[in-house]
């Protein structure tokens, strides 16, 4: 099997999630806002701080005074929390995704036109984002907490000092089978996320250069990719709310902690929609679909300039 298509996947990936992570970061502490008022597990003990969490919510920042805030309150340096982890998490699981969606692509489609089907599109996206999600979580699940952490007074942080440090501590601390908390959240929303985006901006780009809209090039790329950002956040953003709450959550005996924040997926989702009504669901979208964009853009473009690049070598 040629490994070209994971090299390509792989460099793109990881230049895309480093130009973007600030908007990620944004997006994470955006879908925990609220979280700490509505759970009395997560307010402060100190009996003054209580009375005053509890009968007056918390503002709710939009994604640039959220930006603002993390860089008046955290350095400017903090908006590249979790970077390191962001980074191996590309490096894991979009290369994987990418390289066995480029595989099967090649397997699945007509041999006689080379083309493929919508559904079958779909149907390689879902596959290849769930296998990347399932090798790529340990690496999510750092990435979140280290972009959570700097929300938090200091007697909670974990203060982790990189990806390496987290998944080492989370093992000691909370058992290997921690690193794939939250992993069939992290898969479905792999799976609707690499069905939608990729098969989307195949499906895109192929109808703009069919009916002679753009000539293959820049312009179609970023047309295509900021299409497919837009149908893959408007898919994944209720799933990666819970997705990026249920992996934040502190484990039992785990800095004053009694018990877990939520007992599973369902119950996350259950007190969130009942605490913070169901928009809440789609809390943190707008810096998604503003990370999603840019993101998908820099992906794909850059994707295209490496195919070019290697298009005369085998490997």
């Amino acid at each position: 099997m040629e490994i070209k298509g994971f090299v390509q996947g792989g460099i793109a990936s990881i230049i895309a999630a480093s130009t973007t992570h600030p908007l990620d970061l944004i997006k994470v502490r955006m879908q925990l806002q609220g979280e700490n008022h509505y759970l009395p597990s997560l307010r402060p003990t100190l009996a003054f701080q209580t009375t005053t969490m509890a009968s007056t919510p918390p503002p709710r920042l939009g994604p640039v005074a959220v930006g603002i805030e993390i860089a008046r309150r955290e350095g400017v340096a903090a908006l590249y929390s979790g970077i390191s982890a962001s980074i191996l998490r590309q490096a894991v699981y979009s290369t994987t995704c990418l390289g066995l969606y480029d595989v099967l692509k090649k397997k699945w489609s007509d041999p006689n036109t080379e083309n493929i089907s919508l559904p079958r599109k779909f149907a390689i996206g879902m596959i290849s984002g769930g296998i990347g999600a399932v090798v790529g979580n340990p690496a999510d699940v750092a990435m979140v907490r280290m972009q959570a952490d700097g929300r938090l007074p200091p007697w909670r942080r974990r203060n982790y000092s990189s990806v390496f440090d987290a998944i080492a501590r989370i093992v000691k601390q909370e058992g290997v089978i921690s690193l794939w908390r939250g992993s069939h959240l992290t898969v479905k929303r792999a799976m609707l996320v690499a069905a939608s985006q990729l098969a989307s901006y195949d499906q895109i780009k192929e109808t703009i250069l069919k009916n002679g809209l753009m000539k293959e090039g820049p312009g179609t790329h970023v047309t295509a990719s900021l299409a497919a950002g837009f149908v893959a956040a408007v898919a994944s953003t209720p799933v990666d709310v819970i997705k990026t709450r249920v992996m934040n959550m502190k484990a039992a005996g785990e800095k004053r902690v009694a018990a877990p924040t939520y007992s599973g997926a369902f119950d996350c989702l259950v007190k969130t929609v009942r605490s913070e009504g169901f928009m809440a669901l789609y809390k943190g979208f707008v810096p998604t679909i503003s990370r999603q964009g840019p993101y998908t853009v820099v992906l794909f473009v850059t994707l295209e300039q490496v195919r070019k690049l290697l298009k005369d070598y085998s490997f």
